[in-house]
């Protein structure tokens, strides 16, 4: 459009006398054009005929709550319940000072920016400004002390940021974090000292979910390490319908040091190892390859890779510090009870509440050692189970599980909404669906899709209904 003005402007130089109306007919011709192509149109053919429409009023929307395996459910806390909201957060940035607060120094992505979000992390980003602040006052102690950390931490402008804003701007919620991680650091350090990790990566965890089991993004990542279902699966995770092992404190902490392991493996440093745990191991390998670099330092200065990614180690680092120097930084050193157990052998569905009120033990205390239990219950289909129970509980539980009624589980909705209309089929499309999905799912060509319902543009709108047919 400025190379169009520019031509404009010079022709009007070339001929002064050229008449008004004869100028702005190309422009308003070129504005028109643009806007045609700028707005997308979507249309999505109803029927094939008019009497089609009739075979899809009779649907029932009973399945329109239908989750996948790995979809949230009633138990799940979601993330961004852990940080301030939009509307908090424009509010704190309402001052009519010229000096910006602490709380100003991060502002909360929104969702509409990053729908592909897959992390509590990735909705936390410095503005740009941070990046031209120094710290004057490093000095001699402070790098002797950051070089006793075993992964390595750099004192840099978005480090200071963000430890200034879990200092102030979330004090209590970080507060809660370190109170819950409390509960299961030792289990993690012992794990990761099994895989050789360094102890201070048990921190991770602050800022992929506040340690949290109950905890999914928008991008259904969940559990305390925010596994993906098919990175959670590579690394041994059971994730069904009824049980979803990314919650299991343990078994989750396991994989994530499987994973974190074999990332070190591959890059070399723990800043590109945690960088590919954030984004994927793929993107900051290719990252590395498209700048001739090899260090997360030299990539974070590209744009080869998302703002939440450069951002993340940074915020790891951040909350290293506070967690090793929470007397520095005010926050209270109060810990949890450690996360401990016994197991009791269970051979059928049985629900948290019935063996409550059996054994007297608190739902919640069940619900807190089982968290990877989706719907509040051992699952079907399993010859045994190890259910956990608080300690020397184990032999009351076993020695009443007799009197304890079988949990009939309720029929799971279907996962796709489906219905039939003459010869072809009809999909409402869910949030969250793309053409590329429809298309893997049920296996019809994205070409075939778009001819079939008159699509000019590849984007779909959840609620549509979708014409599915070879």
């Amino acid at each position: 459009m400025t190379n169009f003005l520019h031509n404009i402007d010079h022709h009007q130089t070339l001929m002064p006398n050229l008449r008004l109306g004869h100028a702005i007919f190309p422009l308003a011709l070129l504005l028109g054009i643009w806007f045609s192509f700028s707005t997308p149109v979507i249309v999505i053919a109803e029927a094939a005929s008019p009497s089609e429409p009739a075979a899809v009023a009779p649907v029932t929307h009973a399945s329109e709550d239908a989750t996948a395996e790995d979809d949230p459910d009633p138990n799940l806390v979601p993330l961004d319940t852990e940080d301030p909201t939009p509307d908090a957060t424009s509010q704190l940035r309402t001052s009519t000072s010229l000096v910006p607060r602490a709380e100003d120094l991060l502002q909360l992505n929104p969702a509409e920016n990053s729908p592909a979000t897959a992390r509590f992390a990735d909705a936390l980003n410095p503005p740009a400004e941070l990046t031209q602040t120094q710290d004057i006052l490093r000095n001699a102690s402070d790098q002797t002390e950051y070089a006793s950390y075993n992964v390595p931490i750099v004192m840099d402008p978005s480090v200071q940021a963000h430890i200034r804003y879990f200092n102030t701007a979330i004090h209590g919620r970080f507060e809660q974090w370190l109170f819950r991680l409390s509960r299961y650091r030792p289990l993690v350090e012992t794990i990761f000292t099994e895989f050789q990790l360094p102890s201070d990566l048990v921190y991770l965890s602050l800022v992929e979910s506040g340690f949290n089991p109950y905890a999914y993004s928008r991008a259904k990542a969940t559990g305390p390490w925010q596994f993906m279902k098919g990175t959670a699966k590579v690394y041994g995770l059971r994730v069904d319908s009824y049980v979803d092992e990314r919650r299991d404190p343990i078994k989750s902490t396991v994989a994530a040091a499987r994973y974190l392991r074999d990332l070190y493996d591959l890059f070399g440093a723990w800043p590109l190892a945690m960088a590919a745990y954030n984004a994927g191991e793929g993107k900051v390998m290719r990252a590395l390859h498209k700048a001739r670099v090899e260090s997360f330092s030299e990539i974070s200065k590209t744009r080869l890779i998302r703002r939440e990614t450069k951002e993340y180690v940074p915020r790891f680092m951040a909350a290293t510090i506070i967690a090793r120097n929470p007397d520095r930084y005010g926050f209270t050193q109060e810990a949890a009870e450690p996360h401990r157990f016994d197991e009791a052998i269970i051979t059928r569905p049985l629900h948290f509440r019935a063996i409550s009120n059996a054994t007297g033990i608190p739902y919640e205390e069940l619900r807190l050692l089982n968290p990877e239990l989706r719907r509040d219950a051992t699952p079907p289909g399993d010859e045994t189970y190890h259910l956990k129970v608080p300690v020397g509980t184990k032999a009351k539980v076993e020695q009443l599980v007799d009197r304890i009624p079988t949990y009939k589980f309720p029929p799971l909705p279907a996962k796709a909404q489906l219905v039939n209309a003459g010869s072809s089929r009809w999909y409402k499309v869910r949030i969250g669906d793309t053409l590329g999905k429809v298309s893997k799912r049920f296996g019809v060509p994205i070409k075939t899709l778009r001819t079939k319902n008159s699509l000019s543009s590849p984007t779909i709108r959840p609620g549509d209904f979708l014409v599915i047919s070879r």
